[in-house]
């Protein structure tokens, strides 16, 4: 199995040529054979020279990937991956914060039968108020929300198994979630306590204004991870909520009418009743929609609703197969 090591860059020209060094000194005993695909992210110092130039003197390990302009790191790291050729994925960052050092560990447990180890920074070298803190709550945060229980989402430092990568795209600030969407195609996960350094040089790219953009993008991996395939879930059980709530006041203004000879056009209550049950049938009717768009998805592009782990005694030829 051929080892990716995946890196963003973005304004860490100072840091690259110690990230070389390091990486080449933790792999130095790895029989696992390896490339490091570097991808610049726009950056606005000489950090894409830097790159070349390391590339240049080891052109049988070291990839770069040129951006036009800054993207953010998620879409760094899916051109990183979509660039790369390893069966073994890790991806960390070029702050010199992770520790290539950690990579042997985490290769170890992806051959034991692992699809996703995940860093966990026991130690983190961050101020607290600013990033340590913030951080813990989105943890926890995420993890109450998506059921996938995990300490550190936003450690970069993880090592996954090719297959359980695809059949997603990444966007916003969603490479965090990645475990999330692994965990949703039955990938095997283990975290384990990886080590964390102080930032010697530059500046950090992220502060408090990251967490808005967390909570926003944790709506739509709950979504999609929970809803897609059925979104009638969501919709229809929303939809039968509204109708029933709006049922329950129209029996009371009923009640009320021929009991207590009270006309229900003079409450309030009733045109609020009218557009609760407005909006639940709307609600209904719009998965009933997303319904068909996701079978219109899956059977246009021939896309299983399934994922598989291994095949035992199953010839290619099988008629399924060739389908697909």
């Amino acid at each position: 199995m051929k080892l990716s090591i995946v890196i963003p860059v973005y304004n860490e020209e100072e840091n690259l040529p110690l990230l070389y060094q390091a990486i080449q000194k933790a792999m130095a005993n790895v029989e696992t054979p390896w490339e490091a695909v570097l991808v610049d992210d726009g950056s606005r110092d000489d950090s894409l020279t830097v790159l070349e130039e390391l590339a240049r003197q080891d052109p049988e390990h070291l990839r770069v990937v040129g951006l036009r302009r800054n993207f953010g790191q998620t879409a760094a790291l899916a051109a990183g991956i979509d660039h790369s050729v390893g069966e073994i994925i890790v991806l960390m960052d070029a702050d010199m914060q992770n520790d290539p050092a950690d990579i042997p560990m985490m290769l170890e447990k992806i051959r034991e039968g692992y699809d996703l180890v995940s860093g966990w920074r026991i130690k983190r070298e961050d101020a607290f108020v600013t990033r340590t803190l913030p951080s813990r709550v989105a943890n926890a945060l995420i993890s109450a929300v998506t059921g996938v229980r995990l300490h550190d989402y936003g450690c970069t430092l993880k090592a996954y198994r090719r297959e359980v990568l695809t059949g997603f795209r990444l966007y916003g600030e969603m490479h965090r979630f990645i475990p999330v969407y692994a965990n949703s195609v039955g990938a095997k996960i283990i975290e384990l306590p990886v080590h964390h350094h102080p930032r010697k040089f530059g500046k950090a790219k992220y502060g408090l204004e990251r967490i808005i953009k967390v909570v926003l993008d944790l709506f739509t991996v709950k979504f999609l991870s929970s809803y897609a395939n059925k979104p009638i879930y969501i919709f229809g059980g929303a939809g039968l909520a509204f109708v029933g709530v709006s049922f329950v006041a129209l029996a009371y203004l009923a009640i009320r009418r021929l009991f207590y000879t009270v006309s229900p056009f003079t409450s309030p209550l009733f045109p609020v009743a009218i557009m609760v049950g407005i909006l639940g049938f709307q609600s209904l009717l719009m998965g009933l929609i997303a319904e068909m768009l996701m079978r219109t998805y899956h059977e246009s592009q021939g896309k299983p609703t399934y994922t598989i782990r291994r095949i035992t005694n199953i010839q290619p030829e099988a008629p399924a197969l060739q389908r697909k």
